[in-house]
């Protein structure tokens, strides 16, 4: 299938590439297929594609790259959703807001997107921990976590982590 998009053009993917949002991304309730593209030009962040709008595409990233206390606890309604049994089933990333300075880039912890690895389902989860950032400044972990390592990008620090069920290079395969 080849879907249009206004930051790649057009993109060949495959039916199982597709991750099925029932119930849409809030704002976008609408829009119920998504897929994740990586960016050939950044090493960071993944994009999480409408196939249906062009226009609409939203910059992903792990929490595990910027938050590394990031807890998930998800209601029986997440789970039940999008039929995931164990949180070991699924992956996680936050949707990221970049504004013209790059430096105070934010993502949000509250609602982040889970994707069932098992069956693709995917859902934005407003989780209840009040304590969680809709704009949590990540610009300042990221380079820190760059300069920590400088020898590897974001992208293969990410590959590394610790229980990591799928790389962002990966999810694109199942």
């Amino acid at each position: 299938m080849i879907i249009q998009t206004t930051r790649f053009g057009q993109v060949q993917i495959e039916d199982q590439d597709v991750l099925p949002f029932p119930e849409g991304i809030l704002g976008f309730a609408d829009l119920k297929n998504f897929v994740l593209l990586d960016d050939p030009s950044d090493d960071i962040f993944a994009w999480l594609q409408s196939c249906d709008e062009p226009a609409i595409a939203f910059p992903v990233l792990e929490p595990e790259l910027f938050a590394d206390q990031y807890k998930v606890t998800l209601t029986r309604t997440d789970m039940e959703s999008i039929q995931l049994q164990s949180m070991n089933d699924a992956k996680i990333f936050c949707i990221v807001t970049i504004p013209e300075d790059a430096a105070q880039m934010t993502a949000n912890l509250k609602a982040p997107i889970i994707i069932n690895l098992k069956n693709r389902a995917s859902r934005q989860c407003v989780l209840s921990d009040n304590a969680l950032a809709i704009r949590e400044p990540i610009f300042a972990k990221l380079q820190a976590r760059v300069i920590s390592n400088p020898t590897l990008s974001i992208k293969e620090q990410s590959k590394s982590l610790e229980g990591v069920a799928v790389r962002l290079d990966e999810i694109a395969e199942l």
